[in-house]
């Protein structure tokens, strides 16, 4: 490919909704573009990464055993409410409806479609295990896409289902995954870590999530010193002691204080001179769209997964819980967000383990630039009922060692979820046992975020100058650079590498442009080649050529007549890790 004809729009500015590396150097370097908010189109550099990351996972499944296939997104919302998730899954899934008023699904995920595919069409133990994939383009109606890919509304994802005829082989199949999800992920050069996790609407009750170690990450990850096993903080297991209030305790009185400006707890933790420990903080959340208030220690971060569970333990048939707009806190409160509190609040109030034994606490007054001192569960407010909501932190112990959590941010690029007989038992798909009996067959599901990759990638490998792809991914290998467009023996050198190197079966581009050579190294450390071959005519003298590697930045003088094999190695080396 020649740079005079690649259709690679670079941008000297950042674009000015990007919070994140990924984002703003892969609209920069020309990789995507943006059409509507969470929805991208890929350009040819971003594209021909893209189909590298599908090669990789493609090979690897395919070696597992699954098999590819495809199917529909537009869904019918039968199938959905077969399942029980038309309704419980949520505003995140798109709803339409057809010219005839029928009910249908972008689909998000395939677990209906590909269950009721394999009841309707196999009939016995004899025909399993069976693990059937597909890539393809997903929706779903993100309600705050941001950072790019990374949290985007349309997207590519890898989706495997697999059918066993027990639990044991399920779990079989289940390691199996796992096991090729390691190779996929090691294969294109990624520092990453499985952890165990939630396993949210999907279902089931074992789950993992390949994390890519970031600083930019939107997950935050916990491991324990001790046994090394990483859990996402919604999942960790906290040594939580149930202490009960003092009996005898003597409660404060109850007082307004002024707090100006203070909307954060480390804004009023200094402005009245009190740990953060010693406050309460109230946040409020809507439960299937109607307002409940959630009290947490001040140094406490809550955990809606766990909150959601208690609700619905509590006997409360809730769906979905997300936390309120300002509109609604300030209509809940009567206050501005930032001075919430649990006194004469009128909602249901469920409070953390942590708040049972606090006495004389601070909490939001429900008024502005107003905060409580010396409040009291009990006497101040009621308790619905009391929780672990807490979300694992740094420092926190390890209910299974005893041992402190360490602390550190990811981007989760893949999921693979036990489901058990979740959907099968919901759609009535059984088949025939050894025994002669119909049997719920039992299910796991394995996602991985094709296009969110390429974000990931670039989060952990990028510089000032710009991208900086690891082999595999990169969407091509080589980039040559003859610095002087207008030299016919810097050109012919340029055009005799750059024929070989095709020859070689290197993906290479040749920037044949009539530009000045400072833009073409910028571009060339924006767009991340992997290794640069600089032509000069200083050079071409001595009959050497500059040759740098991308990754580890150092440029070296190589002969004009081995810089070809050497470079065929380096990349050759790269591919096979």
């Amino acid at each position: 490919m020649r740079m005079s004809t690649l259709f690679a729009p670079t941008r000297k500015e950042d674009p000015a909704d990007a919070e994140i590396a990924s984002h703003r150097l892969l609209v920069r370097a020309g990789f995507i573009r943006m059409v509507a908010r969470g929805i991208y189109s890929f350009l040819p550099l971003g594209w021909r990464s893209v189909r590298k990351i599908e090669r990789i996972v493609r090979e690897e499944m395919d070696r597992a055993g699954a098999q590819e296939m495809r199917m529909p997104g537009v869904q019918p919302a039968e199938l959905w409410q077969e399942s029980g998730r038309w309704d419980a899954y949520g505003s995140e899934l798109l709803r339409l409806k057809d010219r005839k008023g029928s009910d249908f699904a972008l689909g998000p995920t395939h677990e209906e479609v590909v269950t009721s595919l394999v009841r309707d069409n196999l009939s016995s133990y004899k025909q399993l295990p069976i693990n059937l994939y597909q890539i393809q383009t997903k929706f779903r109606d993100e309600p705050r896409p941001r950072f790019g890919l990374m949290r985007g509304r349309e997207f590519v994802m890898k989706d495997a289902y697999s059918f066993d005829v027990d639990k044991q082989a399920a779990h079989e199949s289940y390691a199996t995954m796992k096991d090729a999800y390691h190779r996929i992920f090691t294969r294109m050069g990624f520092d990453f870590v499985a952890v165990e996790a939630d396993t949210g609407n999907i279902g089931g009750d074992l789950s993992h999530e390949f994390q890519v170690v970031a600083e930019t990450g939107e997950d935050v990850i916990v491991r324990c010193t001790t046994s090394g096993r990483a859990w996402n903080v919604e999942k960790a297991p906290i040594s939580i002691e149930d202490a009960e209030r003092d009996p005898d305790a003597q409660f404060a009185e109850l007082e307004v204080v002024k707090t100006p400006k203070t909307h954060t707890i480390a804004e009023v933790s200094a402005f009245l001179e009190r740990e953060a420990s010693s406050i309460v903080k109230t946040l409020i959340y809507l439960a299937d769209g109607e307002p409940i208030a959630v009290l947490m220690r001040g140094d406490h971060a809550a955990n809606e997964v766990k909150i959601l569970a208690h609700l619905r333990a509590s006997g409360l048939d809730c769906a979905e819980l997300v936390l309120a707009d300002d509109v609604t806190v300030s209509k809940v409160t009567r206050a501005p967000v930032g001075f919430a509190g649990p006194a004469r609040l009128e909602v249901p109030i469920y409070a953390d383990l942590s708040v049972r034994p606090m006495v004389d606490f601070v909490t939001g007054a429900n008024m502005k630039d107003r905060h409580l001192t010396g409040v009291n569960w009990g006497r101040d407010f009621e308790v619905s009922s009391f929780g672990d909501f807490r979300r694992a932190q740094a420092g926190d112990i390890c209910a299974d060692t005893g041992s402190p959590y360490e602390e550190f941010r990811g981007i989760e690029v893949g999921h693979i979820f036990y489901l058990g007989t979740k959907y099968s038992d919901a759609m009535s798909a059984k088949l025939q046992g050894e025994d002669g009996e119909l049997k719920p067959l039992e299910m796991g599901c394995y996602g991985i975020g094709i296009t969110r990759i390429l974000a990931a990638a670039v989060e952990q490998s990028h510089d000032g100058n710009g991208i900086v792809w690891p082999m595999p991914l990169a969407p091509y290998h080589v980039t040559v650079l003859p610095l002087q467009a207008r030299n016919e023996e810097v050109m012919a050198e340029a055009e005799r590498i750059y024929a070989e190197l095709r020859a070689a079966g290197v993906e290479v581009v040749l920037d044949d442009r009539d530009v000045r050579a400072g833009g073409k190294f910028k571009d060339a450390e924006l767009i991340g080649f992997p290794v640069q071959i600089a032509i000069g005519s200083r050079g071409l003298a001595e009959g050497q050529v500059e040759l740098k590697q991308r990754a580890a930045g150092d440029k070296v003088l190589v002969s004009t007549d081995t810089v070809v094999a050497e470079v065929a190695r380096i990349v050759r080396e790269g591919l096979e890790g």
